[in-house]
């Protein structure tokens, strides 16, 4: 601790650019990341740490001093990594499942030390991948010129590939540093978040890579290859083929899907499951399974206008999903990706599978909570004195819904 509490003495100035707490662990009360960035009030210079809580933002200014205790508090629970930028350093705390905290700390080069901190209480949004600093993927997939500026017309494009790398910093910390990760994209497209994912993880965080992209457009996969290539990504290759078909592999650590139409994520997120991915990050496309099946009463007045209907289809098809996942080992969140005005697919399902979880009976189909209450060593239909329906179960039952991925974890699918 004596280490951690000199680093942040150091890092607790006008130099500071920004500090970042991420790995929550149940002792977070709902919070899932912290920021910390210097501020100047009335000439004084104090630190303003941001919390999420769901959806919700919430701003508190304190003294170095302060925030100080609330950094070493935090990393005794409630979380497992804090990052730190400033104008001279970087470094990074890591905290071990035994609570025994690491510091790694690196200096700036010559040229990032004229980085010019703004103490303005309303800064400029700081992306993860700079405007200005050109990145070589984001150059050739036509999102930056050579100069490291954004092309006006892929501004959103950037914005996305960046809050996308908010949602991989938050899951850093999870991923195993003593051998390569492996990662399986469904449906990976034209990859600008493949090649993000893999510059962010690889190139600024060291780690090592295998990450196998899955398409159906041979054209693209032929020349994300190409660019792989380029950029000497020895462990990233892609890979033509449809998701539901894949025999690639029979482990992950982590799965992302990424706009995988309509049942091709359901058949991505059973995969993921199977194989027990440490993570899994989706984000749904087009959905129309639900739309033609969906029928309940209560809702007739709402389901008889066809864009309502489409629009509460695709919502009650995440709930599904995120409930299943839940239901076979995995906290789930449903979080968004990126604001409306830019993408309106803009649900994100971020699961991470527990430490003591199970997997969901493939020839019984219970779930993990069913088997937890006992049902799976009584007779067909006996229900425990108490025992509740999955919510995953009632969901479906009370919009008379049958999707594909319950099919695929009741094995009526293979």
């Amino acid at each position: 601790m004596n280490k951690v509490r000199q680093l942040l003495k150091e890092s607790l100035t006008g130099g500071l650019y920004q500090m970042t707490l991420s790995g929550a662990t149940g002792e977070a009360t709902g919070c899932s990341k912290k920021k910390i960035r210097p501020v100047l009030l009335k000439d004084r210079l104090l630190f303003q740490i941001t919390a999420y809580r769901g959806t919700q933002v919430f701003h508190e200014n304190h003294t170095a001093e302060e925030t100080a205790a609330i950094l070493e508090a935090d990393l005794s629970g409630s979380f497992k990594q804090l990052q730190i930028e400033t104008t001279s350093f970087e470094a990074t705390v890591l905290v071990s499942k035994k609570g025994k905290m690491t510091v790694r700390k690196k200096q700036r080069s010559v040229s990032e030390d004229n980085v010019k901190v703004s103490l303005s209480h309303n800064r400029k949004k700081r992306y993860i991948l700079e405007e200005g600093r050109p990145v070589p993927f984001l150059v050739d997939l036509g999102v930056q010129t050579k100069e490291g500026k954004v092309i006006t017309s892929r501004y959103d494009k950037f914005r996305q590939i960046n809050r996308f790398l908010e949602f991989i910093e938050d899951i850093w910390p999870l991923l195993p540093k003593d051998r390569p990760v492996h990662i399986i994209d469904f449906g990976c497209g034209k990859s600008y978040l493949t090649f993000a994912m893999y510059y962010y993880l690889h190139e600024l965080k060291g780690l090592t890579l295998e990450v196998t992209g899955l398409d159906l457009k041979k054209d693209v996969i032929v020349h994300c290859n190409e660019l792989a290539k380029k950029y000497h990504y020895e462990g990233l290759s892609f890979l033509h083929g449809d998701i539901a078909d894949y025999t690639g592999t029979d482990s992950a650590d982590m799965v992302v899907t990424l706009h995988a139409c309509d049942t091709a994520t359901d058949y991505a997120l059973y995969k993921a499951m199977k194989w027990h991915a440490g993570v899994i990050l989706s984000v749904p496309c087009c959905q129309h399974e639900v739309n033609k099946q969906i029928a309940c009463e209560p809702l007739e007045g709402a389901l008889k206008y066809g864009l309502i209907k489409e629009r509460l289809s695709a919502l009650f098809t995440d709930a599904l999903r995120a409930d299943l996942l839940e239901e076979n080992g995995y906290d789930t969140q449903v979080l968004e990706f990126i604001d409306m005005e830019h993408t309106p697919k803009n649900i994100l399902l971020r699961a991470v599978r527990r430490v003591d979880a199970g997997m969901a009976n493939g020839q019984s189909g219970l779930t993990e909570a069913e088997q937890k209450s006992g049902q799976c060593s009584k007779e067909p239909g006996y229900k425990e004195p108490g025992y509740k329906e999955p919510d995953s179960k009632r969901l479906a039952e009370t919009l008379q819904i049958h999707t594909t991925l319950q099919k695929l974890l009741e094995g009526e699918l293979v």
